[in-house]
């Protein structure tokens, strides 16, 4: 049976996936002068990205919490597993509003269009920033401190 403290690995692939995918798109379409919101096929293709890299990132925070939980009652407790916690908060709430706004562009068939549409990409370029800060510290709990890891019989 899979443990609690396996879920958030397997989950947080996917908002960083979805997310990065997300501002790749955008950008590209808005140098191209596509319009990637509104209920066109990039505005369809955009809100789907947002609303699924907004609902992965609140899970994968919640079993990352989680997982938190069992590392520490087990007497681990460092410095990057506190700033890793913190990104990642702060992502799952970042993705979760930033879903919710595409949601109700698409919802209204708000097309922008200039500088909207720059200012979007460049909000998304700063998230997927953000998904790669908090990432870079998971994966030093993971690869240097082995945590929630077992370790290989020798």
């Amino acid at each position: 049976m899979l443990s609690v403290q396996h879920i958030h690995p397997i989950l947080i692939h996917f908002p960083i996936v979805f997310f990065i995918t997300l501002a790749v798109v955008d950008v590209v379409s808005t140098l191209r002068g596509r319009i990637t919101t509104g209920r066109g096929a990039l505005g369809n293709l955009s809100l789907g990205l947002a609303l699924a890299a907004g609902a992965f990132a609140v899970a994968a925070y919640f079993f990352g919490d989680m997982a938190l939980e069992i590392a520490e009652d087990g007497g681990f407790h460092s410095d990057i597993a506190e700033m890793h916690e913190g990104l990642g908060q702060t992502t799952a709430v970042i993705f979760a509003v930033w879903a919710l706004i595409r949601l109700g562009l698409w919802w209204r068939d708000v097309r922008l269009t200039g500088a909207g549409s720059v200012v979007v990409s460049l909000l998304e370029v700063a998230g997927a920033g953000l998904v790669i800060a908090t990432a870079y510290y998971g994966g030093q709990l993971v690869y240097d401190l082995g945590v929630n890891v077992a370790h290989a019989a020798g």
